[in-house]
């Protein structure tokens, strides 16, 4: 019996160490984890866009939408409608592909001086479609379920009801969402021979009005 208390005690110190090598141990243990958890929650922040609204533009605001995440959404639309893009420049995916299929588009950017925030677009628009500041996904929201128009918003999905205000008001406001088979991945910069951005989370269509179910779910062909 004495000899199993020994041999116990000798494979404990030969893997742990002695016992205060075991606390040295657990309490490293115990702060390293609380500053991984620390930067781990700092990167889902970045992911899930926990910024506040700022007066200083986002970097990664700017990922530009590539044809094949905008071809699934241009069957619904009804034809010849008129269309705002309210985050989107005359080289903007949605704004081309728009135009072509016969829609009027009022394509508006913070670039030009057009904020989305205090800017009041023709109120016989029919639809608004866009790829909204991921940074701001609350506010945007938020301001287009009070316009009270269609929208089709392509976001992120990671994150997108995490906070309670998104919750509550996703709660409060009827919405639909286009689901895709693959992961999105964007454009830098329209110059790119191909969209190089792939985002470590699923995209998806947010709408209001416009889906004839509220979960859709569509095939994509990445090119």
């Amino acid at each position: 019996m004495r000899w199993q208390i020994n041999a116990n005690e000798w494979l404990y110190e030969a893997f742990w160490g002695t016992k205060n090598d075991l606390w040295q141990r657990v309490s490293l243990c115990i702060i390293f984890g609380k500053a991984r958890t620390k930067l781990d929650k700092m990167k889902l922040d970045l992911i899930t866009n926990k910024a506040e609204k700022t007066i200083e533009l986002n970097p990664n605001d700017e990922f530009y939408t590539p044809n094949y995440a905008i071809m699934p959404l241009l069957k619904y639309l009804k034809p010849n409608s008129y269309v705002w893009c309210p985050f989107d420049t005359e080289e903007s995916n949605f704004v081309k592909m728009l135009k072509e299929v016969g829609h009027k588009v009022l394509n508006t950017h913070l670039g030009n001086g057009e904020d989305f925030f205090t800017y009041e677009p023709p109120t016989n628009i029919d639809y608004i479609v866009s790829n909204p500041p991921y940074s701001l996904k609350f506010e945007v929201f938020d301001r287009l379920f009070k316009i009270g128009k269609p929208f089709a918003m392509l976001v992120g999905v990671v994150g997108l009801f995490e906070s309670q205000k998104r919750f509550n008001m996703f709660a409060e406001n009827d919405f639909e969402i286009m689901y895709f088979n693959k992961r999105i991945s964007y454009f830098k910069d329209y110059g790119d021979p191909k969209p190089s951005l792939n985002p470590p989370f699923s995209s998806v269509f947010l709408t209001k009005d416009l889906l004839p179910h509220q979960i859709v779910f569509e095939l994509i062909e990445k090119k």
